[in-house]
Parts: C-alpha cells; structure tokens; sequence
C-alpha cells in the first residue's frame, strides 16, 4: 500500500482549490494542488501544480463542470479517493466561520455540520460554499473523515475590549461582535517562524493583503486584534470591499430607497480597488494604470493600511516586526514601498533592492536595511497548515 495521503479543500462561490499532501516523517509533505475555476460561469478552467511529481493528465470537459458537486466528483475520481480511500487520511477543509463555536479545529460530524449552517448568516457570501463542499463530500465518501479549520479561529482569544461592539448586551448574546478571519495565514506565518528557528517578536503584525485583506496585531505568539470585525467587509481597502466605512452611509443609501441585496452587492462586490478605479479589482492591473482614478485607488489603499498599522502598534503599545504575505503582499514591493514610506514613523526603512527583488517568494526574505525595525515578507501557506491539523487529529484515532 502507498503512502498515506490528505486533500485539502477550499471552496468558493465560484472556485475550488485543493491540495494533496503525503505523509512524510516530519509531517504533511505538499505534492500536487490546484483550481478549478469559473464554476457555474460558463468558462470552467482546471489549473494544476505538480509539486515534485510530474503534471498527471487529467482529461477535462469544460462544459461537464457545471457545479460544485461535478468538480467534487471530477477531484475525487481523478485522485483515486472512491477507488482506493485506504490510501487517504481524510480530508480538510478551510472554513471561513467557526462563530464562537468552533475555536479550534475538529473532525466534522452532522450535528458540526447542521452548527455551521447556523452560522450562514454571519457569513453568507463564504458559509453556504464551504459547508456545501463538506456535505457533497459526506455524500460521496460517507466512510471518509472530513476536518474543519475554522479562519475565524485564530482570533478566538482577542480580549474583550476589543472584540466588543459599543451595543446592548443582548446583540454581544447574539454572537454580535468582531471575530476576524485570515486566521489560518496569521497560524502559517507563525508556524514558519517556528519551523525556521526564528523568534517570534513580543510585538508581531502581520499584514495579509490579497483580494481580501487585514491585519493582525500578535503579542507574544498569541492573537491580540485584527482590522476584520463581524464581517469580512471591515477594515483595509480590499479588491471589491471597502473596508471601514461610517455606518452612517449605510443608513443613508437605505432611506434613499437602496433595498438590503444593492447595498450588499455594493459593498461585497463593486467596491474597493474596483469601485475606486472603474475598471478593476486587481492590484496589479490598477498600479500599472495611469488613469487619475487608479493612482487614487492606490494612495486610498496603501493609506489605509499604514494608519491601521499605526493603530495595531497602539494596541501592541509598540511594534518589533512587521509581515508581509498574501498575493499582494507576497509580490508587490511597490505597495510595500508605499506602505512603509507612510509608516517611516514606526521605525521603518526598507531595502530597496532587497525589496524589488521580493516577489513570488518560496522564503523568508528581510526587505529592511540594518537598524530598521525588521520587515519581512514570508509566503503564507493555509493548506499545509490544514494538512498539520489533519494530520494531529486523524492520527490521534478520532472519527467522525
């Protein structure tokens, strides 16, 4: 028999990635991942990254991948999970909400799963897709165990005093109250330090800036505060988000006769990079224009992210390191150039030929000169940390 093995799942409103890791004597080894996009779009396309093994042909009919259930099956029967399950461990999955519920993870059982439909609600763009991945999953491999990673985990611990609304007690009763996601990146750069024989700082942020984007304020290894709130919508500028915004203009738009779907549509999808520019979401695509709009876009956006991170230091009452990962964070050294310039009151002074040369990093690169406050960029990697806690658990004999 070979090697045992772990998938990993993360599925959104039109996409669905995954990765395969075997397991190695020092744990979850990565090997082949992937993308199935433009689910239900009418443009399905399938990606594949080999790893350290050759790209397997996988024949592919577009039009055959209609809906997430046909990329399930397609995912399952080419990795050989129906036909030979005894070769896999199980398989984990990034969800976006655990609520106050889910505060680490677990091995999925029904009653775990009618809990997380429950909390659709708090995030009803990411929650319906990632619980329908499980339960077509469940359908198709009833005997196979399913583990849940929970991005809102990580922020579990934040005291009090900031996770708290200014409200009545009773929507505190509700589960009103500010969670934070990205948890499973912040968890993987931690893990990465860790592993490199790296000392964590007493005073950590991290910047995670992809299409979604937020910070993390981190004292002594553990979550303190983060720019995302109740929702994903909250804090930085995002490709289609706004971030922080007055509650007042929300109101404002309703009694100007704006119904609950429009400014939802508003808000989750045409606004940020997109609303700001006119003509996209994609940092790259926007800092390469030279449209009034997109400089603007970027000035808003890079902004945004230096008071915030003055405003993470306030809570750490200092700053030791600062983090950059995500796709913008991993790649762009023109936005992190920015950022840091308006964060020079910090102590930050970056490299700049250590910083151009910090893109589609596999390691940690230092991008500030001798005496600066240390800057990093270290690529994020969530999957493996799913894989980890797949492979604690499962190993461990629980079942679900």
């Amino acid at each position: 028999m070979q090697e045992q093995q772990l998938l990993t799942i993360n599925a959104g409103s039109s996409s669905l990635k995954f990765a395969v890791y075997r397991m190695g004597a020092a744990g979850p080894v990565a090997g082949l991942r992937g993308q199935i996009a433009g689910i239900g779009q009418g443009g399905t396309k399938l990606d594949l990254i080999p790893g350290d093994q050759a790209t397997p042909a996988w024949p592919f009919d577009p039009a055959a991948i209609d809906s997430h259930q046909s990329a399930l099956r397609l995912l399952i029967d080419r990795l050989g999970l129906r036909d030979q399950p005894q070769e896999w461990l199980g398989i984990g999955h990034r969800i976006v909400h655990g609520g106050t519920i889910f505060t680490h993870p677990v091995v999925l059982t029904e009653p775990d799963i009618a809990a997380l439909e429950g909390l659709t609600a708090l995030a009803p763009l990411h929650q319906p897709h990632n619980v329908g991945a499980i339960k077509a999953l469940r359908a198709m491999l009833p005997r196979m165990p399913q583990v849940g990673c929970f991005d809102t985990a990580f922020h579990a611990g934040n005291p009090e005093r900031v996770t708290r609304f200014a409200l009545p007690e009773k929507y505190w009763r509700q589960g009103i109250r500010r969670y934070g996601f990205h948890g499973l990146s912040y968890e993987a750069i931690l893990a990465r330090l860790q592993r490199e024989k790296m000392t964590i700082p007493p005073r950590l942020v991290i910047a995670h800036l992809g299409n979604g984007a937020s910070l993390a304020a981190i004292r002594e290894g553990a979550g303190l505060a983060t720019t995302m709130g109740f929702s994903t919508l909250d804090g930085l500028v995002m490709g289609t988000r706004p971030g922080i915004i007055d509650p007042g203009v929300l109101l404002h738009l309703l009694h100007q006769g704006m119904n609950a779907a429009e400014l939802e549509a508003l808000l989750y999808r045409d606004s940020g990079l997109l609303g700001l520019s006119g003509f996209s979401a994609d940092m790259k695509t926007v800092s390469h224009s030279d449209l009034p709009q997109a400089k603007l876009a970027i000035d808003i956006y890079c902004h945004r992210v230096a008071v915030e991170l003055g405003r993470l230091a306030a809570e750490l009452q200092g700053l030791d390191m600062l983090i950059f990962t995500g796709g913008v964070g991993e790649n762009a050294d023109e936005i992190r150039a920015r950022i840091a310039g308006e964060a020079g009151w910090l102590g930050i002074t970056l490299d700049e030929t250590a910083n151009a040369k910090a893109r589609q990093v596999t390691r940690i690169e230092t991008i500030s000169r001798p005496g600066s406050l240390p800057v990093l960029v270290i690529p994020t990697d969530e999957e493996g940390v799913i894989a980890r806690h797949c492979l604690k658990l499962l190993h461990s004999g629980t079942r679900a």
